[in-house]
């Protein structure tokens, strides 16, 4: 009897069916329910019976530490699954209540059955962390692993990653990375064992998404707050926009890349994925990678009545972004400051606190003052994508300053248009 059997639990006159998942302790069994509660049984007062374990067994890991394989289908593409973390890799701690981040990739698909027959899976884990323990070197570590399986011939790649940090790795990962094959992004807003989960509908779409004709750096989650279909951001444009909801995510200023209906999936009906929008296509780019980041790079949010203080205490760093008011401003006593750290050659770009539309600093005074102090655009570019840009173009480019006025990965639109869904 094994973590992913279907077992049927029986104690006195209550029986319980579901999916055996781990335990953290050796007294108690813990099972999933169909409805998606867990329940824990005592081992002495229950009868197990093992109801079906091939539907659900993933496979045996193999003998690398970092990945593990599962029997290939020739007749499917292959994904590979690469686990960072987060809710849709974590389970309930019994013996403290909390939700801990502590599945591997070969646990994922365990705790989703439905992944399986959709594609071969080679799973391998590259950090076992919640996404707000995320630093740059684990970029730099995924960037790495995604190359290598793509080389050993996925045909796509998902990503299991913890959701308040996403938009940052996958933004980090566009810059770095020119893919043939999708690279999807996914992650779940409420853990396995609440029966409001989505974490078995992300990954089944980002599964659908990896084999689909794109070949972009995408987050694949919840469209609305129904069952029915995922939505594909772009991962320079995407952005977390609510603390709960299942649909969290939205593509700021334009239409997300495309949708993936989840009763199409469910049913492994052809046409599941769907692309609105102009995107890069299978095949169209060679594997290029370029994982170097220049970590002394720092995002500041201008306040009203910010002394310039806080910008003096960030004198000698090599970049900075600022998330300034409206068209891109600051108080007009910051300029001067702001001057004299370009000449001392600190890369400084503006962005905009609106959720949409670009920086202009043509318009006013203050925003002319800071184009004449060396300050740069950065366009219609998400503050926190800025931030990573920099990261990477600092250490990538031979002029990471006019790099920030340009597109690299569809972080910046041609032209701003009001767009409603």
């Amino acid at each position: 009897m094994n973590a992913g059997d279907r077992v049927r639990v029986e104690r006195g006159d209550v029986t319980h069916e579901g999916v055996l998942m781990p335990s953290t302790t050796e007294s108690e069994l813990v099972v999933k329910l169909e409805g998606g509660y867990n329940v824990g049984v005592d081992r002495e007062a229950a009868t197990v019976d093992v109801l079906d374990t091939d539907v659900y067994a993933v496979g045996t890991a193999g003998d690398t530490e970092s990945g593990s394989e599962v029997a290939f289908d020739d007749d499917l593409p292959t994904v590979a699954l690469i686990s960072t973390g987060g809710t849709i890799a974590s389970t309930v701690d019994y013996r403290t209540g909390a939700v801990t981040a502590q599945f591997d990739a070969e646990d994922v698909l365990r705790a989703v059955p439905d992944l399986a027959g959709r594609a071969n899976y080679r799973g391998r884990v590259v950090a076992n962390i919640l996404s707000e323990n995320m630093t740059s070197d684990v970029w730099q570590e995924l960037a790495e692993a995604v190359r290598e399986e793509v080389e050993a011939g996925a045909d796509g790649v998902v990503v299991m990653h913890g959701t308040d940090t996403m938009q940052y790795t996958a933004s980090a990962l566009a810059f770095m990375l020119d893919t043939p094959v999708p690279v999807v992004f996914t992650g779940s807003q409420r853990s396995a064992d609440r029966p409001s989960s989505d974490n078995v509908m992300n990954a089944v779409c980002a599964v659908e998404a990896a084999t689909a004709d794109c070949a972009e750096v995408m987050v694949c989650m919840h469209a609305g707050s129904s069952d029915d279909r995922c939505a594909l951001h772009r991962g320079t444009r995407v952005r977390k926009n609510h603390t709960s909801r299942r649909d969290a995510f939205e593509t700021v200023g334009a239409e997300p890349l495309g949708h993936v209906d989840y009763d199409a999936a469910s049913a492994e009906e052809s046409g599941a994925v769907t692309f609105h929008a102009d995107h890069t296509a299978r095949g169209e780019n060679d594997l290029r990678l370029a994982a170097e980041l220049n970590d002394d790079v720092e995002l500041l949010k201008f306040t009203p009545g910010m002394d310039a203080q806080r910008l003096e205490r960030l004198a000698g760093v090599d970049g900075l972004v600022i998330e300034g008011t409206g068209l891109g401003h600051v108080h007009t006593d910051l300029v001067s400051t702001l001057d004299e750290m370009v000449d001392d050659g600190t890369v400084v770009a503006m962005t905009s606190a609106c959720i949409e539309g670009r920086v202009c600093d043509r318009v006013y005074d203050t925003g002319r003052d800071l184009l004449d102090a060396g300050v740069v655009e950065a366009e219609d570019t998400l503050p926190e994508t800025a931030y990573v840009k920099l990261m990477w173009a600092l250490a990538n480019r031979d002029d990471p300053a006019a790099t920030m006025g340009e597109s690299l990965a569809g972080e910046a639109t041609d032209r701003s248009t009001p767009w409603q869904a």
